[in-house]
């Protein structure tokens, strides 16, 4: 085991057994007089502890033979940072005469848990969370330390989900982290803003405690922004009618509250639901419509929700006034429509004057599209929003019954801004149409088309929208006239009376494999083959790696990275493979780079690959790593 406590069983002053000779060496002249136990704080069984010098391994502190059995369950470098955490919070308080206790916790794992930092004047307290947890456990845990306090600070050791709960919540976050020096963990503490998306780590005994909390000295340096997270959203199914009444004031410091938005109060009648007094977020640039009227939203509403007591809102983009007609039918409408006047009919067979009165011609309606042809032409325009939530009713309307539209006509219809297009602006267009695009809705660019088939621009618009398999396809691909029908029929049956169920959007296209798995078995085979005899012949004469103090602990601290970067993504991604494989290289480097360590009389191919390396190498393989897991967590995250 490395790691101990000095002086008694129930000693918190923790100790790590230097691992190199040469360090034991130095560390038993400078202090002689230690003695270490199997810490009770540790989880061990309160046994003493001898320290063991080897020159063929590392060096660790063992059991002495007469003692009893012991259960401890983690004895690596890392099994005693809880204490080395207490330790130096506790420095820090006597620093800068801070009042305050801190406190280890057994969280179900073992004594390192959690330490807490209670600060009762400030009434906040700070966990240091070591052991795993999700977002349930989080949130229990987070219930229970606000009892007695008004903020608590959480730290995490490692990126995660819940790192990045904090960020979007707050608009910051801290970390912790803790590296070897001698018999020493060193504590750093790390802080990101979400402006700022890396983190910039400084020593614990850099920073300062206050009525604040803790304050690395990058904090110090910057304004915490007043950070407010976007509200949740969830769409409303049905639709949404609405009566505003502009007249109601809005809550004061209203949560919903946002650039670009305007709130209201309104009446809100949710189809299939009640009337309900809501605040509405409305477009910034939307003038206030007359209030005795009543109004439809064009587009799916979404309702805002904050976690808390902050209540909830009714989000929309666009809306139209209803007649009167259907507005009586809604609740909403201030005053009920007269009914029509009715005429008497006349009994069969009863004589009419031979002459009637002329009766006034009626004026033709026009049908919605032609009305929008009209309006154009008298120089009405539409805005780019409200054209997408128009082209989209015209597409779903005619879906149920398998219809395809010109983008002339479209365009047609709807004049301005679809008329002076170009092709860019067009492919923007069509993604803005079909977003959000989820797997059990269909791509309602499809029912658009050109005199010749399918618009050109189509294949660019599926690839912004993230649909598989579109890479390189034109138009006229076969492949994508076959999945754009698959697409119409799904278009009918989800717009139809009742709707019917589909199955999931397919690709596309599929991969095609280029080698047979035989094949690829086959080249593998050859290429280890070779790089077996190369490694072979380029080990003649091969010797130690000199090396520094120095350069050892740089490739340890890289080595520290680049795990804590696996940790984050997981064994399930490919690159990770290759990143154990440096890792483990970078290691045996460390262990041959060592002063008095000798070359294996039989070294396998990583000790042959680690005998030849030297540290600039080490150093930059661990690097282009870490780069590449960062690139790897950009892209799959």
């Amino acid at each position: 085991m490395q790691t101990a406590v000095i002086g008694h069983k129930n000693s918190d002053h923790p100790v790590i057994l230097p691992m190199d000779v040469w360090e034991l060496d130095r560390w038993r002249k400078a202090h002689p007089n230690y003695t270490y136990w199997c810490g009770l704080q540790l989880g061990g069984c309160g046994s003493e502890l001898s320290d063991r010098r080897y020159t063929t391994k590392v060096c660790h502190f063992a059991h002495h033979p007469t003692a009893p059995a012991c259960h401890r369950k983690h004895n690596g470098e890392s099994s005693a940072d809880h204490l080395f955490i207490k330790r130096g919070l506790r420095n820090l308080l006597i620093k800068h005469e801070q009042r305050g206790s801190v406190k280890t916790h057994d969280l179900g794992s073992g004594p390192g848990g959690a330490v807490d930092l209670h600060l009762p004047a400030a009434g906040r307290k700070l966990r240091f969370q070591l052991s795993r947890l999700d977002y349930r456990g989080w949130r229990a845990a987070n219930l229970t330390l606000v009892d007695d306090v008004d903020e608590v600070d959480w730290l995490f050791s490692t990126d995660g989900p819940l790192t990045e709960e904090l960020l979007a919540r707050n608009g910051y976050s801290l970390r912790f982290r803790l590296e070897t020096v001698g018999g020493e963990r060193r504590v750093y503490i790390g802080a990101q803003t979400y402006d700022e998306p890396s983190v910039r780590w400084d020593f614990l005994e850099d920073c300062r405690i206050t009525q604040a909390g803790l304050l690395t000295p990058f904090i110090e340096t910057i304004p915490i922004p007043a950070w407010r997270p976007e509200p949740f959203a969830f769409p409303i199914d049905g639709g949404v009618v609405f009566a505003l009444d502009p007249e109601a004031p809005v809550p004061n410091d209203s949560p919903f509250a946002a650039e670009g938005r305007r709130l209201v109060m309104a009446d809100v009648k949710p189809f299939g639901s009640s009337i309900v007094r809501a605040v509405m977020s409305l477009p910034g640039d939307t003038e206030l419509p007359p209030a005795q009227y009543v109004y439809r939203a064009t587009d799916r509403a979404r309702l805002l929700v904050r976690e808390g007591a902050d209540g909830w809102a009714v989000h929309l983009d666009g809306f139209v006034r209803l007649d009167a007609h259907e507005a009586a039918h809604t609740g909403l409408a201030r005053t009920l429509p007269e009914a029509p006047e009715t005429k008497p009919v006349p009994a069969p067979r009863t004589k009419q004057p031979d002459h009637q009165p002329p009766i006034a011609p009626v004026k033709a309606q026009l049908p919605a599209a032609a009305d929008q042809r009209h309006q154009a032409k008298k120089g009405v325009t539409l805005t780019r929003d409200r054209a997408i939530v128009r082209a989209r009713e015209l597409l779903r309307g005619g879906a149920p019954r398998g219809r395809t539209l010109l983008w002339s006509a479209l365009a047609s219809y709807l004049g301005e801004p679809l008329v002076s297009m170009s092709e860019r602006d067009r492919i923007d267009f069509l993604v803005e149409v079909d977003s959000p695009l989820w797997d059990t809705k269909p791509v309602l660019s499809v029912l658009l088309r050109e005199d010749v088939g399918l618009l050109s621009c189509l294949p660019a618009a599926l690839e912004k929208l993230g649909v598989r398999g579109t890479g390189g396809l034109s138009a006229d691909s076969p492949a994508l006239r076959a999945w754009a029908a698959r697409e119409r029929e799904r278009a009918i049956a989800i717009y139809a009376k009742p709707p019917r169920a589909v199955a999931r959007r397919l690709p596309v296209t599929n991969p095609a494999r280029t080698l047979t798995k035989k094949q690829q078995k086959e080249v593998d085979a050859s290429i280890r083959r070779i790089q077996q005899h190369k490694a072979k012949h380029d080990l003649t004469g091969a010797k130690t790696q000199a090396s520094t103090a120095e350069e050892r602990r740089k490739v340890r601290e890289a080595i520290d990275r680049v795990e804590r970067k696996m940790s984050v993504l997981g064994n399930g991604i490919p690159t990770s493979k290759l990143a154990l494989r440096t890792v483990r290289r970078a290691r045996l480097w460390l262990k041959f780079a060592a002063p008095g360590s000798a070359i294996p009389s039989n070294p396998s191919k990583l000790e042959q690959q680690a005998l030849r390396a030297s540290a600039a190498g080490i150093l930059a393989e661990l690097s282009g790593t870490a780069l590449e897991l960062a690139a790897v967590k950009a892209k799959f995250w």
